[in-house]
């Protein structure tokens, strides 16, 4: 236990003015049980709106199997966890009063004896990161539904997932999770939702039909088969097939076929690579498409382009073509 003599000696050694500095002393020291609690406990940086929800009752989850990196999920975000190691010791002292803390008391020139609880040299840092969400459609197509009085309905060993068991499994937030679902056209069974149809959703499943069954279709003669395969009152739209289907303008006659953006690479450079492995080159309108879910929460269509390809003027377009040669 150090007297205040003791102290004022170390400060006058270390050439401290003690006029600066706050008049409470903290004097540190190790409990019999600090080394080994310092194992027991991990240390974890968050951003401000994250503290907020915590201290708010909200829950953070780590999700991810063993064969997975491990993300961290708020109600509505994903972060990647990363250990990030300090060559400063961080310590664990319960209780312990802030700088700030101390001015808003009226404190003297007391010493505080405080008793360090543990200690660790890393913490758990967060990066905001896309949900991964290619599994969800994987598990989803193990049992695609056929109906109420189908007989893989009946038969009780098929696969089936409550949404519980998708929360567990897929490394994303509950938000992020039901948003795919929509984008999945999936839906609850045996709830108490009722559906009705939607003619651009009907329009798009339609076209899907014809395409899967051709390599490349004549645009002129599928989307006269394409009209006629919709229900009477539907109307047909290329725009219905935004991340679904490719018109190829160029050839002759102009051809469609089909290209799904749920098909394509999850990994930045991997889908752009893939796409220009496929077209040379490519304007915004026909891209945008397959890299609209490649956007981060500062990111845009136009700053991934600026990053993964480069832009000229062809026939009076801007056309995007790769950064790097595509083998």
């Amino acid at each position: 236990m150090r007297t205040r003599e003791e102290v004022d000696a170390t400060l006058q050694i270390a050439k401290l003015n003690a006029a600066e500095l706050l008049p409470a002393v903290h004097c540190l020291g190790f409990g019999p049980g600090a080394g080994a609690a310092a194992g027991d406990f991990c240390l974890l940086e968050l951003e401000p709106s994250l503290c907020q929800q915590l201290e708010a009752g909200h829950s953070l989850v780590i999700r991810g199997d063993k064969d997975e990196q491990a993300v961290l999920c708020s109600k509505d975000k994903t972060f990647d966890l990363k250990i990030a190691d300090t060559s400063n010791m961080l310590l664990f002292i319960p209780g312990c009063k802030t700088p700030d803390q101390l001015k808003a008391e009226e404190t003297h020139c007391n010493i505080i004896h405080t008793e360090i609880f543990g200690f660790s040299n890393n913490y758990w840092e967060l990066r905001r990161c896309r949900p991964k969400l290619k599994k969800l459609k994987k598990l989803l197509m193990e049992d695609a539904y056929e109906g109420p009085d189908s007989q893989k309905e009946k038969d009780s060993n098929q696969s089936k997932y409550t949404t519980e068991d998708l929360l567990n499994q897929i490394q994303a937030s509950e938000e992020e999770i039901m948003a795919q679902l929509q984008v999945l056209n999936a839906c609850e069974i045996e709830g108490e939702v009722y559906f009705e149809l939607s003619a651009d959703k009907i329009c798009r499943a339609t076209a899907q039909m014809l395409l899967q069954n051709a390599v490349k279709f004549n645009l002129a003669e599928f989307q006269e088969v394409w009209q006629q395969s919709v229900p009477e009152g539907m109307i047909t739209t290329l725009d219905q097939l935004k991340g679904l289907a490719l018109v190829d303008r160029q050839s002759r006659p102009e051809i469609i076929f089909l290209l799904k953006v749920d098909d394509l690479p999850e990994d930045n450079q991997e889908r752009f690579n893939s796409l220009f492995s496929l077209r040379e080159k490519w304007t915004e309108e026909d891209i945008a498409p397959y890299i609209q879910d490649l956007c981060g929460e500062k990111q845009t269509i136009g700053t991934l382009l600026t990053k993964y390809s480069r832009s000229s003027i062809q026939n009076g377009v801007k056309v995007y073509n790769s950064r790097r040669p595509i083998s």
